[in-house]
């Protein structure tokens, strides 16, 4: 099957995701705003947290997905069964969002009285489920890349990998973090892991893609079972 296709049903999918978070958001419309508007809309601050850190996370990993998928030109059964379960990873991020938005709300509310360990443990079980959510997707993503890497010739790849080692390990680097976050909001802080979760988004903003650095490899290499040469 042609790449193309794969990659056009999986953009439909983070397409939805990324829409839903804003659902999130229309519950804040629905709240008096009549006697303290300003109040309202600034309380609602866990909302706007939850929704950027998410819409953040799911756009960089459109990002890297579509990046692995410019690195080839076929795709097999087990591909698509990878990219399948990694998907439905993806499209559950806005449950948990939803969670911590409403734990950071019941925190705030909760400030200063016999509540707020109520408030705290429920937002550390949000984070939590946050994380587990995330360590699925990232498991999803490394399967993805490992069987790209090992499978260049039947996936048409354009190039093969430069230090493939190196950038397994770059690249799969954010699931040890999201683990490491998980277990941090289990048994210290959700804030503390929130706060990882948001940072290892930004890594993979600015980590050198597996397929950038493929495709800077000495003109001349083959990869691709059709024999073509990087252009």
């Amino acid at each position: 099957m042609d790449s193309r296709r794969a990659e056009a049903f999986s953009d439909g999918v983070f397409a939805v995701a990324i829409t839903v978070l804003v659902f999130n958001l229309l519950e804040i419309g629905s709240r008096n705003l009549t006697a303290h508007p300003y109040h309202v809309l600034l309380s609602a601050w866990p909302n706007y947290f939850a929704y950027a850190v998410s819409f953040l996370t799911i756009g960089i990993m459109w990002v890297n997905h579509h990046a692995m998928f410019s690195a080839i030109t076929q795709v097999d059964r087990r591909l698509l069964i990878i990219n399948l379960v990694l998907l439905m990873g993806v499209v559950a991020i806005p449950f948990p969002t939803a969670l911590v938005a409403e734990q950071l709300a019941a925190r705030s509310a909760a400030a200063g009285t016999a509540g707020v360990a109520v408030a705290t443990a429920g937002g550390q079980a949000a984070a939590v489920a946050y994380g587990v959510v995330m360590i699925a997707i990232s498991i999803g993503y490394s399967a993805m890349w490992q069987y790209i890497a090992s499978h260049p010739k039947r996936l048409g790849a354009a190039r093969l990998m430069e230090r493939p080692r190196v950038m397994n390990l770059q690249f799969s680097a954010g699931l040890f973090g999201y683990i490491a976050a998980t277990l941090i909001a289990a048994f210290v802080s959700g804030l503390i892991a929130l706060a990882i979760y948001g940072l290892l988004a930004i890594y993979y903003m600015f980590e050198h893609l597996p397929g950038q650095r493929g495709s800077s490899e000495p003109d001349g290499e083959q990869a691709g079972a059709d024999g073509e040469t990087a252009g």
